[in-house]
């Protein structure tokens, strides 16, 4: 799978790899699956748990052969630097991501109701209340808030959890503690 470099001041380029080639079939599998599970067909379930096969023992063995070249010495500073900035745009696009969530709730709360309330909407919703949160046109239910106990609680104890586990594999990893690193690993990613 690699080629090793004969200069540690050159780029390594890997072999090339059939490894986008088996996520591009585990997306079709899992395209397919989620589209035939959402209209009620039987072989959906089947399609998506192929899919979700291929897409796990694809990460699994590109993880592996990364870990592999990086152990083998075939990595340099250029390469590095290139792991850290593929990382850094990564958690960019991410809080574009929740930045564009955010943006479409405010657009939602501050601008869209206020306009659907207008006069001239009258006609269209004339007993439509622009408050918020909005239970839309045709409820006449209020909106009711979920209490701070129950699943809210749940899911903020394990948020807080895995946080803890995963700053715990951080430390392990950065003390050569394989045991440890494993096990809170394992349990972050059980966690979720």
């Amino acid at each position: 799978m690699s080629q090793e470099s004969s200069q540690s001041d050159s780029y390594y380029i890997p072999a090339p790899s059939t490894y986008p080639m088996i996520g591009s079939i585990a997306l079709f599998f899992l395209g397919f699956g989620a589209a035939f599970s959402v209209n009620s067909l039987p072989i959906g379930k089947g399609l998506l748990a192929i899919g979700f096969s291929i897409l796990f023992y694809m990460i699994f063995v590109w993880f592996r052969t990364v870990a592999r070249e990086s152990e083998a010495g075939l990595f340099n500073k250029q390469v590095d630097m290139s792991f850290r900035w593929g990382m850094s745009w990564f958690i960019f696009t991410e809080v574009m991501f929740f930045a564009a969530f955010f943006g479409a709730l405010y657009y939602m709360r501050a601008l869209s109701v206020p306009w659907l309330a207008d006069l001239e909407h009258k006609i269209l919703w004339p007993n439509f209340v622009g408050g918020w949160p909005t239970a839309g046109p045709g409820a006449s239910e209020q909106f009711t808030p979920m209490g701070a106990w129950g699943l809210p609680a749940i899911n903020t104890a394990l948020l807080l959890t895995s946080g803890v586990t995963c700053t715990w594999a951080h430390w392990a990893l950065k003390l050569n503690k394989r045991g440890q690193l494993n096990l809170s690993l394992f349990l972050t990613i059980a966690l979720g």
